[in-house]
């Protein structure tokens, strides 16, 4: 049986102007020094999502993360690093074209469990030549709470976006 997040998330405007949320997002990658187009919460990246026809989330994750933590029910998956020693996936780039497609003008958010594996992916790709490459912030999960746990403080899954766990 599935679980899943709310499909109606309060923390995205469906009618807030995607220029808008795209301004907020360069903002922050130049503040940062980041050498991508831009960084974007999760409720700013569904809003994104929803809005623009050219946008893809793509989970960069591990295959055993996404099937023991839960993965978003939109988008597309390609390994950043390859489950179990965690090195690169030398793939990358010609997977993630074969699933997206070449047009360089595309939409992209990367995803991982915290934003950082994702933000490399996201360089990588505008190293490739796709212009619009974005970092999700705080990822599936998001940080650690008090307890040690993630997805519960941040990130896609605490902030009731749509994902499913078999």
């Amino acid at each position: 049986m599935a679980e899943q997040g709310s499909p109606s998330p309060a923390s995205s405007d469906p009618t807030e102007d995607p220029e808008a949320i795209l301004a907020r997002a360069r903002e922050r990658a130049q503040s940062h020094e980041c050498p991508f187009a831009g960084e974007l919460t999760p409720g700013e990246a569904y809003a994104l999502l929803e809005a623009l026809p050219n946008a893809s989330l793509v989970d960069v994750r591990t295959q055993p993360e996404r099937d023991f933590v839960g993965y978003p029910t939109l988008g597309t998956h390609v390994e950043w690093e390859t489950y179990p020693d965690m090195a690169p996936n030398p793939e990358f780039p010609d997977e993630l074209r074969e699933e997206v497609g070449p047009d360089p003008e595309q939409v992209l958010v990367f995803m991982c469990r915290s934003g950082k594996r994702s933000a490399r992916a996201a360089e990588a790709m505008t190293r490739e030549g796709y212009r619009y490459c974005f970092n999700l912030l705080q990822g599936f999960e998001g940080d650690k709470d008090e307890a040690g746990h993630r997805g519960t403080r941040a990130g896609w899954k605490a902030e009731g976006l749509p994902w499913e766990q078999r």
